[in-house]
């Protein structure tokens, strides 16, 4: 297994660990109340940023740049995941 293969798998196991993070509080709570839909969409977000950091990783050369580009995938999840939560921006996607 070469070492990219690996860091893809190592992206998809800290995708899997996060997720057990709602799963085992909706099994300890009701205050966490998700659906099979809510988990999808999470872990492709969550999947979907590591890679493209990954790929990011990957093709650009330069440290600072490869820093600011992984900084701004990783602000427009949390902004992205702050809408579909509670609707930061009252979207038609909000979760409100």
């Amino acid at each position: 297994m070469t070492t990219r293969n690996k860091r893809l798998g190592v992206i998809a196991l800290v995708c899997g660990g996060l997720l057990l993070i709602p799963l085992t509080a909706m099994l300890l709570t009701d205050e966490v109340n998700w659906s099979l839909f809510d988990f999808i969409v999470a872990g492709v977000l969550l999947f979907g940023t590591g890679f493209l950091c990954e790929l990011v990783i990957r093709k650009v050369k330069n440290r600072m740049y490869r820093f600011a580009v992984c900084a701004v995938i990783l602000m427009g999840l949390v902004l992205f995941w702050a809408e579909l939560a509670v609707g930061i921006f009252n979207s038609p996607i909000a979760g409100q």
